[in-house]
């Protein structure tokens, strides 16, 4: 059957991108109105939309109907629409709104980046004590690699893993599985948050936390809907596609000339000194890394102009539209015959990835704890890390539904500091592995 499935793959149906193109965006839109639905409302309570996303995409590719490693689909959004989904995103940042949510927030929000960027390495080494198979130096598919794309899922969201699989040269297989121990080891903590969100009054006196804030907090959101919101006309459309690629320009010029430059110094710096520690930041060598970088600099930079108005006319959602039909390219090279046959290497990468996860939780209710921080912060914290924009409204939500833009406004931070942290925790785990 899996060689029947991989067969077919070389033979697909249909290799016009701008038929694949429209398959994909037929498929995201299928997802999201099924999900607009009240009777699918219990299938996308256990099956996320964004795993729809990815993997209707691999059937199809596996299936052989379209072939995802001859499409150039995924080249176009990761240099395009990445950048662009970056800069709309980071553009709704408002730091000083984040500031005026209280140290406490902050305080947790960062704990749990530190929880992850931790984690993995502490992970990577505690499972190679026993499996010294998954460190693997710079082999090609090295484990490290691959879970460099984890911590940008959990730190920032899908477009920081993307980031995080071409920084990290990860293989498409290995990206494959990846996805599976992302998707569920973070599914596995979120029912326990939102369980957590029925008994917060519970857990707030076991942390000793005053929870006062929140109530103060959901007025000053309630408020923050009702000035910003707005009906988008047709010129803003067109000033959200100028500022997008835009920017996306920019940042392919300094992307260019930044990896040119520092290709150089590197290679001259390990020609002089070849055991030189400079060989672990030869992420900052890649166009992509600077692509990424520029993009999100780029974003918070026009959050304090006033171009963050147009977050009122729909910016963040166009930044979505085009994450997801990046999720979906990356989706289409998956080959689920492929993961079928590699079954067996999941055994490791699962255990990593709960231990990852372990520490991530212990961190966050030591630093609770410690700072008497309410629950509400410790499960949005969490949630605006490791599920993104996705999944941290829906926590908020299930204490208030006013509190859901809160989840997403500490969501698009970690948009913000996404890459970084995993580049972080990527050249840590790198480091171990050698």
């Amino acid at each position: 059957m899996i060689s029947m499935l991989s067969s077919l793959v070389l033979n697909a149906v249909f290799t016009n991108d701008a038929v694949v193109l429209g398959l994909l965006a037929g498929a995201l839109g299928l997802v999201f109105y099924t999900h607009s639905l009240p009777q699918f409302k219990r299938f996308y309570t256990f099956v996320p939309a964004l795993l729809m996303c990815y993997f209707i995409p691999a059937a199809l590719n596996s299936l052989g109907i379209v072939n995802g490693e001859e499409s150039n689909l995924y080249f176009v959004a990761s240099r395009y629409l990445l950048p662009a989904s970056l800069i709309l995103l980071c553009l709704s940042i408002d730091l000083k709104g984040i500031y005026n949510l209280g140290p406490k927030a902050i305080i947790m929000f960062f704990a749990a980046t530190a929880g992850i960027v931790i984690g993995g390495p502490l992970a990577l080494w505690l499972v190679g004590q026993s499996n010294p198979e998954v460190l693997g130096g710079n082999a090609p598919d090295a484990y490290w690699r691959g879970l460099s794309t984890v911590a940008g899922s959990w730190i920032g969201g899908g477009a920081n893993q993307a980031a995080l699989k071409e920084i990290s040269d990860t293989l498409d297989d290995q990206f494959s599985i990846m996805l599976i121990v992302d998707v569920f080891v973070a599914n596995l903590w979120m029912p326990f948050l939102l369980f957590g969100a029925g008994i917060r009054e519970k857990i707030d006196g076991w942390l000793k936390a005053d929870a006062s804030a929140v109530n103060e907090l959901q007025d000053k959101v309630e408020q923050l809907q009702a000035k910003s919101a707005r009906i988008p006309s047709f010129p803003d459309w067109m000033v959200i596609v100028a500022i997008a690629f835009g920017g996306v320009a920019v940042s392919h010029l300094v992307a260019d000339n930044a990896s040119v430059a520092l290709s150089s110094w590197l290679d001259n710096t390990m020609a002089a000194n070849p055991d030189s520690p400079a060989i672990y930041l030869s992420s900052i060598t890649k166009g992509f890394f600077w692509l990424v970088v520029t993009a999100t600099a780029m974003g918070i930079a026009l959050s304090f102009t006033p171009a963050k108005s147009y977050e009122g006319a729909g910016a963040s959602k166009m930044g979505s539209v085009f994450l997801y039909i990046l999720v979906a390219t990356i989706g289409m090279k998956m080959d689920i015959g492929s993961l079928i046959e590699n079954w067996a290497m999941y055994g490791s990468a699962v255990s990593i990835g709960l231990i990852w996860m372990l520490v991530h939780i212990v961190v966050l209710l030591l630093m609770a704890k410690l700072i008497k921080a309410p629950f509400f912060f410790v499960a949005v914290g969490s949630q605006a890390n490791v599920g993104g924009a996705a999944s941290a409204p829906i926590v908020a939500s299930a204490f208030s539904p006013a509190l859901a833009p809160v989840g997403v406004l500490l969501a698009v931070l970690g948009y913000a500091v996404g890459t970084i942290g995993a580049i972080v925790c990527m050249e840590w785990m790198h480091a171990l592995s050698m």
